[in-house]
């Protein structure tokens, strides 16, 4: 029996700040987000990556990245791509670069990533402004 089409699964979702290919063909990701540490917000982000990876499907898909506000439904940049998986074994990597994302606000933003409209992940990307570290005082002199 001879599947004419599968869903494929997603092996792997990673926000980063690059993503780059060494010369064996092999992606070299950089700066693995796990949260995103702004100076001051309202702030522009000129450029994220989604570095998506998926595996175990048969057929032609269209995937869907979304960068969400905390508000649940504000898109604040998207990514479609087509690719075609022609045996389960077989595996695709997309990455999705995210650019000129303004983050008005701190606060907990969303990544969903979509396969013909059916959604697969979805996770939190949390954006805080640090607090600056007061050193501590001199010790006084007697």
């Amino acid at each position: 029996m001879n599947a004419a089409r599968i869903l494929p699964d997603l092996q792997a979702s990673l926000l980063c700040e690059e993503v780059r290919q060494e010369i064996t063909g092999n992606p070299f990701l950089i700066g693995i987000i796990q949260v995103l540490r702004l100076p001051r917000a309202p702030i522009v982000v000129g450029r994220l990556c989604v570095f998506n990876r998926w595996t175990a499907g048969i057929g032609q898909f269209t995937e869907n990245v979304r960068f969400l506000a905390p508000d649940h439904t504000t898109i604040l940049a998207k990514s479609e791509m087509k690719f075609e998986l022609r045996d389960p074994a077989h595996h695709f990597t997309a990455v999705s670069f995210l650019g000129n994302l303004e983050f008005k606000t701190i606060g907990t933003y969303f990544i969903e990533v979509l396969v013909d409209d059916v959604m697969k992940l979805r996770y939190p990307v949390p954006v805080i402004v640090p607090q600056p570290q007061n050193p501590p005082a001199p010790p006084e002199k007697k």
